[in-house]
């Protein structure tokens, strides 16, 4: 046929063009969408007919639930039928055959196919008509995370509408921190017993929470064998998907009998009075077309969007003829299909608007609870606002909400209001524990050989007792020793240990496990109840304060070097500036070099007597006798202290200064201490001893280092206390000297027990913890001078000083260059004559000398002065009888 035959030809007067309409006509949805789109054909061309001169012909074809029949119905419309679109099919899988073809011929294609691989950016020839699958994720994952829920299981059909979505529903958890614990496809194909096997592997699970993604068909099998297996009791929660909550008025009484109690998500379409109007005319139609099978159906959301969108394809052929009368096949497709692609009217869903080939809808879901035969809806999601109970055109809020109490009242499985906790209460937890540990008083766990059962005792045995009492509901549990069963030894290391949790060989692992960045990789952790961090336990210090150095202690070496320089250059300044004029600081070489030392060094208790002429010399002074003060005043304080701590102080004060001796250093065997030690603290391998009995710290650290022992035990704080205890007096703890999160629980992955034991620690390490500790620690007060964390005592260093230093001697170095630049000024005229040196220095000599005599001179004439002023004054005053002598006389007599 040429591409100038018409579709139809005219009859009367009016164009008909055919549209291929491809649905499963024996399925609830497919009779629903064909009663809707003969009702819009009936009302478009009965009421308006006399305005359309070209019509919709449609040509229904059943698909018959098969791709191929689909696939074949398609070739079929386009070769024989030559129809200018194809609206459907319904289903995802058939879309995907059926597209193919009609993108092979450019054909479009308007179906209402949710799946999300489909869309008109990878095919211009395909046009949605529903809501992707994919935009459902979000809702679901509100929900659930409104629940308290951090674990779910997905289920989903194994077909292209079940494949599609699960990526978006993956991520969509992810983005509220719940996890995936696993995905199980179901088959259309299953026989009933196939879905019984998996549904008992499912119950065998531990957790309770499942988000279902199945067509009709298929989801109402499933659930009645949930029900048979016990699923659909109090306990569980059921979360199905978009399209199978759309279309459960679809399923029999019997069908949602199984579904008591389920929660379902769902695209919302407002109510209007043109909706309902339609809607009354739908039942009617439908009841004269189907009158078996009217009760249990309804109008449902895909059959509205057919609806409208049939109006709009109507339209648009109507602009098309208007342009341009009696077209071909071909350039009819070709004119349309860009036309279909974007439109806009006022329809039954609303504004109903199709852009770049994708239904536009308001991203407003309605949340809805299976009850009896109907459906509750108890709350709504918008990507606005998140979860609300009522939807306000005039609410406008600007945050989201994910709080379970702005949903309405939830009957779950089981008719009960209690939200089920997402794992089986029930069952036992199974406990791994670290079998023959180092310090059996702190954790021991072994297989007892006649009743094959666990073991444990310890203070973190009765720590965990006390956390499972705090716990707000029974929790059962069952021990688990970590140990090989042939050798009787301890199966692996701590990481090992904690790797069977993410392998799912336990449930949880209890007892010393410290918290790691690495463990915290594969497995969640509690909040810590132990102390935090490393410390290292000493020796306890042998009494040295009568050591007849001790008052050496407070400064390092380096320090007291450089007091004494300066001492010596702060006197030398002063008797440079002072010499000259300054008969104190005269006199023979022995006297001087003594004068520079007696001066210099009497400043340190202020005994200094010698009086300073020279305004420079007063200006060193000022600022040398300032630096002795702080100097002085930091040196009392730390020998004080010395003096009162000494009998406190651990015999090692710092990791660095065993390292620097070359001491060996103690750890536990298997711990993560032996790599710290070595990696960040710098300890050498061959210096480095482990142990794996408690027995063996002691024994170690009364040996020394020097009798192949060591000289101090790096482990966790618990495990230091521990020895501690049991050694009063003996031993000293310092640190913390490397940081640690302490011990913890670890779970699973985003197991939803975490927060809950979490809550269970605060409240033991606030109320029971501190008779736990004096239970196995004993009470502090059982040994009065034992230290529990002695910090070391640090010297004073010359860094602590440089600042004080730097002004001193810039001060005293500044004053020297001052004298010494107007000495070299005063004698400028000698410097500069041609005389030898020998005669320069002469020449300088006795200008020096002369200065003295001048200066010498210029005192006795005062006091001469000042001597002839008093005699006149005694000469001038009348006499008087007073006994004694006369200030003349006086002085005559002197």
């Amino acid at each position: 046929m040429t591409t100038t035959t018409l579709i139809h030809g005219v009859k009367n007067g009016i164009q008909e063009v055919g549209v291929g309409v491809i649905l499963d006509l024996d399925s609830n949805v497919g009779k629903s969408s064909r009663v809707c789109i003969m009702l819009a054909l009936e009302e478009l061309y009965g009421t308006h007919q006399n305005n359309f001169t070209t019509i919709i012909q449609p040509h229904f074809r059943d698909s018959k639930h098969d791709d191929y029949q689909a696939a074949s119905a398609a070739i079929d419309l386009i070769k024989n039928s030559q129809v200018m679109a194809l609206l459907g099919p319904q289903q995802s899988s058939q879309a995907d055959f059926v597209l193919e073809i009609a993108t092979r011929f450019k054909v479009p294609v308007i179906s209402p196919a949710t799946s999300p691989d489909f869309s008109s950016k990878q095919n211009p020839y395909f046009i949605r008509i529903a809501d992707s699958s994919s935009t459902q994720a979000e809702p679901i994952a509100a929900l659930i995370k409104s629940l308290g829920w951090t674990q779910v299981v997905f289920i989903y059909e194994d077909s292209d509408y079940g494949r599609g979505s699960i990526p978006y529903l993956f991520n969509a958890m992810e983005n509220v921190g719940t996890q995936v614990k696993c995905s199980i496809r179901f088959s259309t194909s299953f026989t009933n017993n196939q879905i019984l096997q998996k549904l008992y592997k499912l119950k065998s699970m531990h957790l309770r929470v499942f988000v279902v993604h199945m067509l009709p068909p298929l989801a109402s099998r499933f659930f009645e064998k949930a029900g048979e297996v016990g699923m659909m009791d109090q306990g569980y929660a059921w979360i199905i998907t978009d399209v199978l909550t759309s279309l459960l008025h679809h399923l029999g009484p019997r069908d949602l009998d199984y579904m008591q109690g389920v929660i379902g998500v769902k695209p919302y379409m407002p109510r209007s009075n043109l909706l309902n109007n339609f809607e009354r005319k739908w039942r009617m139609r439908f009841q004269k077309e189907y009158p078996d099978e009217m009760d249990r159906f309804e109008l449902d959301v895909f059959g509205v969007w057919l609806y409208d969108f049939v109006f709009a394809l109507a339209t648009t052929l109507k602009r098309v003829e208007a342009e341009s009368c009696h077209i071909g096949t071909l350039e009819m497709r070709s004119r349309i299909l860009p036309m279909i692609q974007n439109v806009r009217l006022k329809g039954l869903s609303g504004d109903f608007r199709v852009v770049n080939g994708q239904l536009q809808t308001p991203v407003v879901y309605q949340i809805v609870n299976v009850i009896e035969n109907e459906e509750k809806r108890i709350g709504f999601w918008n990507k606005r606002n998140g979860l609300s109970m009522r939807l306000k055109k005039s609410e406008r809020l600007d945050y989201m909400t994910t709080n379970k109490d702005d949903l309405g009242a939830i009957t779950w499985p089981g008719d009960t209001q209690e939200i089920p906790k997402g794992f089986d209460p029930d069952k036992k937890l199974r406990v791994g524990v670290p079998a023959f540990g180092a310090f059996r008083d702190l954790i021991y766990a072994y297989i007892d050989p006649i009743t094959n059962r666990t073991n444990a005792h310890g203070f973190f045995i009765d720590v965990f007792g006390a956390i499972i009492k705090a716990m707000p509901n029974a929790v059962h549990y069952e021990f688990f020793a970590f140990e090989n069963p042939d050798s009787q030894d301890s199966a692996g290391s701590y990481d090992d240990l904690v790797q069977q949790v993410a392998l799912g060989t336990y449930d949880m692992v209890a007892g010393d496990v410290t918290i790691l960045g690495n463990r915290a990789d594969i497995v969640d952790f509690t909040l810590p109840y132990s102390e935090y961090g490393v410390g290292m336990l000493v020796p306890v210090k042998v009494d040295n304060r009568k050591n007849a150095w001790i008052f050496m202690e407070p400064l390092e070496t380096k320090l007291w070097i450089t007091i004494g320089a300066f001492f010596i250059y702060t006197g030398f300044v002063v008797w440079v500036l002072e010499h000259r004029i300054n008969q104190e600081f005269r006199g023979p070489p022995r006297q001087q070099v003594g004068m520079i030392f007696w001066f210099s060094f009497s400043t340190l208790v202020f005994a200094h007597r010698e009086k300073m002429i020279n305004n420079l010399s007063r200006f060193v002074m000022i600022v040398w006798v300032f630096a002795v003060l702080v100097l002085s005043s930091n040196y009392t304080a730390s020998l004080a202290s010395m003096l009162t701590i000494q009998k406190l102080e651990p015999a090692f004060k710092s990791i660095s200064e065993l390292i620097a001796r070359g001491d060996y250093i103690g750890c536990q065997n298997g711990s993560f201490v032996g790599d710290m030690l070595v990696k960040d603290m710098g300890v050498r391998n061959d210096k480095l001893k482990k142990y794996t009995q408690f027995h063996e710290y002691a024994k170690a650290l009364s040996d020394g280092s020097r009798n192949n022992g060591v000289s101090a035990i790096v482990d966790e704080i618990p495990y230091l206390k521990m020895l501690q205890a049991k050694h009063c007096n003996k031993y000293y703890m310092v640190g913390p000297i490397y940081n640690s999160l302490g011990f913890g629980l670890a779970f699973p992955k985003g197991s939803p027990h975490v927060a809950e034991f979490s809550r269970a620690i605060c409240s033991v390490v606030e109320g029971q913890m501190t008779n736990i500790s004096n239970k196995w620690f004993g009470n502090k007060g059982d040994c009065p001078q034992q230290n529990e964390a002695v910090q070391p005592f640090n010297k004073l260093t010359l860094a602590s000083f440089k600042g004080l230093f730097l002004i001193a001697g810039l001060s005293s170095t500044f004053a020297f260059m001052v004298f010494s630049c107007s000495f070299l000024y005063d004698n400028r005229e000698i410097l500069a004559s041609q005389d030898s040196m020998q005669e320069k220095l002469v020449k300088i000599i006795r200008r020096f000398d002369a200065a003295k005599d001048k200066k010498a001179y210029e005192i006795q004439t005062d006091t001469n002065k000042m001597f002839d002023s008093l005699v006149y004054v005694e000469e001038t005053m009348p006499k008087a009888p007073v006994q004694g002598l006369t200030f003349a006389e006086h002085q005559g007599y002197s």
